[in-house]
């Protein structure tokens, strides 16, 4: 949408050193046996963790904000959240979320998908490793088994760039280490 307002991408060159510094958020979809389903998910960057995460049969810009309020209420508040452009993102509702929070909004460059690439990285994943590898009959099927392959992605997982640790080893150890400090 023109009327919608573009964010500068803040991530360019940046060190994320600990949790909740810079989350990220994407849409990709899913393809069911006789349709297809959207699905917005929510990383922290630092820990790869996927924090929340939401299907829609439409791409309105309701199950975005979903996904971000859950995360904020099970994890706090990340400094900075990045996106692409989007219509859901660019949106007022999904802006104004994040400014009322005192979040601080990225966005993409334009054709930039590298500017995401720890989303589209996760999304691959969860493609390659379980969607591509079923055929799900119903939304109810589809969220059953995302949600089984995320819970295995972050307490299970091993991830070469995180020493080949978990996402939950990575954010729950940095939970410990700021409340000793």
């Amino acid at each position: 949408n023109k009327q919608h307002k573009k964010y500068p991408y803040l991530l360019r060159d940046m060190e994320i050193t600990h949790i909740n510094q810079a989350w990220a958020s994407d849409i990709t979809y899913i393809r069911l046996h006789s349709g297809i389903v959207y699905l917005a998910a929510v990383i922290d960057l630092y820990s790869r963790k996927v924090l929340s995460w939401q299907l829609s049969n439409t791409l309105d810009r309701s199950f975005c904000v979903e996904a971000l309020n859950e995360a904020i209420v099970k994890y706090g508040k990340p400094e900075i959240f990045n996106t692409d452009q989007g219509s859901q993102f660019t949106s007022f509702e999904f802006t104004r979320f994040l400014s009322e929070n005192n979040i601080k909004i990225s966005m993409n460059g334009k054709g930039r998908a590298l500017d995401n690439i720890f989303m589209e990285r996760t999304f691959r994943s969860l493609k390659y490793e379980e969607v591509y590898l079923n055929d799900y009959e119903s939304v109810k099927e589809c969220r059953k088994f995302i949600g089984d392959y995320f819970r295995f992605f972050n307490r299970d997982r091993i991830h070469q760039s995180l020493g080949y640790i978990t996402p939950n080893e990575v954010f729950y150890k940095n939970v410990i280490l700021e409340k000793i400090s």
